[in-house]
């Protein structure tokens, strides 16, 4: 899977606007509890009302991934919630049977003539999805880039909202420097190579070991190997039968690999230490029983709800974007074996974080 871009502004970064930012729109909506917390509404060039949903019962939210992939599947149950908890018209999980940019098009033009007007999409291409985006908003549709963003420095979407894949990789990298001592040789396994995400995360993983001073050696970085399962246990498979005395350590910065790379470290009992991405069932259960050193885990539930929620506040005209086509980082955690069982209350934390930091510095809401 290709997974999705880096972001304008760090965690670090985000969490210091949010810290400076001296006035904040009020986070409501129409199913709200009337007890909510909530803070003083923003004034002048901060918005001057609140990031309240009033009525979102005629926004129809199509969340669109490029194709099937075990990433999204999270997207169906949040957007679910979000139409519950939002008062929603609808939201929709909808995907092609091929990562195919053409037939993605027909999907959201077919979802867009069934009265959605308001898209999440994980564009197939992201050289051409800029044009689906900019013929969605020529519609007058609100559009989010959710879990992947556009190439370039350009996005026509109104925001994207996604992972900083480079920072990912970085955090991946250097748990598993940290589980192999600080020294050794490392293996990076990951996406399609002419992907730009996957440059991003070469880049973190590249920036990780340079940090060691030379104790650590790159070995290699194979691209090309999350297609699906069978290439990458291809993949793993050969390169243990070929290198695997020669590795202390595996970072996988791609769903498939990693799933890949835990269950052949395991049966093989090799010695090299495996940090790895998301946390699909195998993982989790290769964490706690120490064959996998570590994980880092996205938000795909905090990108499928904020991204629905923004979504109609912009529909319905009731907010609009401070600065269109804002990146904003959706979060990363690594998770290790100390807090593999409670890792989801800091991803759950971090939707929260999301919320307030559309309201606050994202937004702007009559």
């Amino acid at each position: 899977m290709r997974p999705p871009t880096r972001s304008v502004l760090s965690g670090v970064a985000a969490v210091a606007v949010l810290m400076a930012t001296s006035a904040a729109c009020t986070i409501k909506n129409s199913g709200a509890p009337s007890g909510t917390q909530t803070q003083a509404p923003a004034s002048g060039k901060a918005g001057t009302g609140t990031a309240e949903l009033a009525d979102g019962s005629g926004t129809k939210v199509a969340l669109v991934p490029g194709g099937a992939h075990p990433y999204f599947q999270p997207w169906k149950a949040a957007g679910a919630a979000a139409k519950k908890e939002y008062g929603l018209g609808d939201v929709a999980f909808d995907e092609t049977s091929e990562w195919d940019q053409q037939k993605q098009d027909n999907l959201v033009s077919t979802l867009a003539a069934r009265g959605y007007n308001a898209f999440g999409i994980f564009g197939v291409s992201p050289t051409d999805i800029n044009t689906t985006f900019a013929d969605l908003k020529s519609q007058g549709f609100a559009v989010a880039s959710l879990a992947s963003c556009p190439a370039g420095g350009t996005d026509r979407a109104d925001f994207c909202l996604s992972t900083d894949v480079e920072v990912a990789a970085y955090k991946a990298a250097k748990a598993a420097i940290e589980a192999m001592g600080g020294k050794g040789t490392l293996v990076h396994l990951t996406g399609n190579n002419v992907d730009a995400n996957t440059q991003l995360r070469i880049k973190g993983v590249a920036a990780a070991v340079k940090e060691s001073g030379g104790k650590v050696k790159l070995l290699q970085t194979i691209t090309d190997v999350d297609k699906d399962l069978q290439t990458a246990q291809k993949a793993v498979s050969d390169l243990l039968a070929a290198k695997g005395n020669q590795i202390q350590g595996i970072v996988t910065t791609a769903y498939n690999p990693a799933v890949a790379a835990a269950d052949a470290v395991k049966s093989s009992g090799a010695k090299a230490k495996v940090v790895a991405i998301d946390d699909d069932a195998k993982i989790l259960s290769a964490i706690k029983d120490g064959s996998v050193a570590a994980t880092v885990v996205q938000n795909p539930v905090g990108q499928a709800e904020v991204g629905s929620w923004a979504l109609a506040l912009l529909q319905t005209k009731q907010c609009t974007m401070r600065h269109p086509g804002q990146i904003v980082d959706s979060g990363s955690f690594v998770v290790s074996k100390a807090d593999v069982g409670t890792y989801d209350a800091a991803r759950k934390a971090k939707t929260e974080q999301l919320k307030k930091q559309f309201a606050d510095t994202v937004l702007t809401c009559k």
